[in-house]
């Protein structure tokens, strides 16, 4: 027996919602710029977590581990309730002592600048690994 509505083709794009339509970084001073480009580069070139297969898990896993960075860097106490959480502060750590190593100027900063610079790279590893990615696969929802 045949259904009376059409099977949609693209299931995992119509759940799939983008949080991002243009590059965060388009709008931020120069020097802005230059600080989230060096943090940036380093993640893409030495990290292997922002490349989960799909764009939800993506999200997930950049949300914890550079928020679990930040807090790192602001000298706040972390609580890692899950295994999830603790795998994310495992990377958090190891890219905590990266940054502080080959980039000391961050440690210089106030906790708020921290903040604001982290969440800036957040946004942008959110557009660059999602959002603003050509790969199709990242939203399929049975992938």
């Amino acid at each position: 027996m045949r259904s009376a509505l059409p099977k949609s083709r693209n299931t995992g794009e119509r759940k799939y919602k983008k949080v991002y339509s243009s590059d965060p970084l388009a709008e931020v001073d120069s020097d802005t710029k230059a600080k989230v480009g060096q943090l940036e580069n380093y993640i893409m070139k030495n990290c292997l977590w922002q490349f989960n297969s799909r764009g939800w898990d993506r999200r997930k896993q950049n949300a914890g581990v550079i928020g679990k960075t930040t807090q790192l860097l602001c000298g706040e106490t972390i609580e890692n309730p899950t295994p999830l959480d603790k795998c994310h502060w495992v990377d958090a750590v190891c890219l905590d002592r990266a940054y502080r190593e080959l980039f000391p100027w961050i440690v210089t900063l106030e906790k708020d600048k921290i903040k604001t610079l982290m969440q800036i790279l957040h946004a942008r590893l959110d557009w660059l690994t999602i959002d603003g990615s050509l790969n199709q696969e990242l939203t399929i929802i049975n992938y």
